[in-house]
């Protein structure tokens, strides 16, 4: 195969797997069987596009394909023949579907039946059924695009492990036989929690990608701020869902500024803060300030999102509140303990107190072995300690830390440090 073509197909797989996965569990109703059928359709895809070129729609290519597959396994099985009785389809109704008129209209019909799809398949993939960490991987993988090594980074466990878990949660959906819906209005608020933890990670994936050749990949970080975007819409009251998107809108609001000219990364207190995106600032401090006139105490996503904002009004770098942003990781490391947290907090403590305050903390972490495998953590130590006049102490974090991550912009720009230092 063309490098060129196989680019070109593992891009489009990124951008439409979660939408033809979505389309295809709509007809079948086992998220497990969904998922196979968009990958027989990938399949299709490698085997044909090298030799006809790639299709105009090249989603719609594969969604149809994965269509049929769908009309042809439930044409063959009865027993499923049944089980579309049950929820009232037919196949006639599901042909309709994969008419030329259906492809035709699919791009202006995206947003309202993809996107209410897409819903169905988190709110199903983040059933109660279904332990926290396997809600998240497998939202992870159907809706995120991530690769079973990546979600393993996320969650700093072993690839294997990851794997078991993911098919184990899939598996669990089946028995369990989950409907492909969206909750009652009595049951959303016990199942938003997670549903909001899996936007964000799927958002995270987008604004700092875990690997591959792109720093940041926008589309991820887009498809997670409309869907959290929706999800406020669906639970107004709810104070966090606001603090997510607020969180969201604030972060994304520096993309353009998070890479030069060249494509190479450009970290926070070098950004040319003019290049951020106006509209997006105004969009999240007005979902901050909506959080807030809900009254209830701030939840992470809130505290996250005041975070974030104390770096969006701060015009230049040096009027940053580091103090007050201290002090937010501090109550967010009280409410959610965890060590990536604490982390950031040592990143704010050596801005506001200096470089030994914050190394202190972040030689804990290390010293606790939580972080291990983390390339953050030795990243974060090679800054305080160049900030401490310890330059080949700094080299080597960085060295280390660059040979911990899989994202080769990262690399890059962690082996830059580490030469400057040299």
């Amino acid at each position: 195969m063309e490098t060129g073509v196989g680019s070109a197909i593992a891009a489009v797989w990124r951008i439409e797997s979660a939408a033809i996965v979505a389309g295809v569990a709509r007809m079948v109703r086992d998220v497990g069987l969904a998922e196979e059928l968009a990958q027989d359709a990938l399949v299709a895809a490698l085997e044909h596009w090298p030799r006809t070129g790639i299709p105009e729609r090249p989603g719609a290519w594969l969604l149809t394909t994965a269509r049929h597959a769908a009309l042809d396994r439930l044409r063959r099985d009865r027993l499923l023949r049944r089980n579309l009785e049950q929820i009232g389809l037919d196949l006639e109704a599901q042909e309709a579907l994969v008419t030329p008129d259906f492809i035709d209209s699919l791009d202006a019909r995206r947003r309202d039946v993809i996107g209410d799809d897409l819903l169905r398949l988190m709110f199903t993939a983040c059933h109660p059924v279904l332990s926290l960490d396997a809600r998240l991987a497998l939202t992870l993988k159907l809706l995120g695009g991530l690769s079973t090594g990546e979600i393993a980074r996320a969650f700093l466990v072993p690839e294997a492990t990851m794997a078991q878990r993911i098919v184990r949660a899939k598996r669990s959906l089946g028995e369990a036989k989950v409907p492909f819906e969206l909750p009652e209005p009595g049951e959303l608020d016990a199942r938003l929690g997670s549903v909001l933890e899996a936007v964000y990670l799927i958002f995270n994936e987008g604004y700092a990608a875990t690997s591959g050749e792109d720093w940041m990949r926008p589309a991820l970080a887009d498809e997670a701020l409309r869907l959290g975007r929706i999800l406020a819409g669906l639970a107004p009251r709810e104070p966090e869902a606001h603090g997510l998107v607020a969180l969201m809108e604030l972060q994304a609001s520096r993309m353009r500024a998070r890479i030069d000219a060249a494509g190479r990364p450009v970290l926070l207190l070098d950004q040319d803060r003019s290049r951020w995106d106006g509209v997006l600032l105004r969009r999240g401090l007005a979902a901050l300030a909506r959080a807030a006139r809900l009254g209830s105490a701030r939840g992470p996503y809130v505290l996250q999102a005041e975070i974030a904002a104390c770096h969006a009004r701060a015009h230049r770098a040096d009027l940053t509140d580091w103090a007050r942003i201290a002090s937010l990781y501090g109550e967010l490391a009280a409410l959610q303990p965890s060590p990536v947290v604490e982390l950031n907090r040592a990143v704010a403590v050596g801005m506001a107190e200096g470089p030994a305050a914050g190394l202190a903390i972040a030689d804990a972490l290390a010293a606790g072995g939580r972080l291990d495998g983390y390339h953050w953590l030795p990243s974060v130590r090679g800054d305080l300690l160049d900030k401490l006049g310890r330059p080949l102490e700094a080299r080597r974090e960085f060295e280390r830390a660059a040979g911990m991550t899989a994202n080769a912009r990262e690399r890059d720009l962690l082996l830059e440090r580490a030469r400057k230092l040299g």
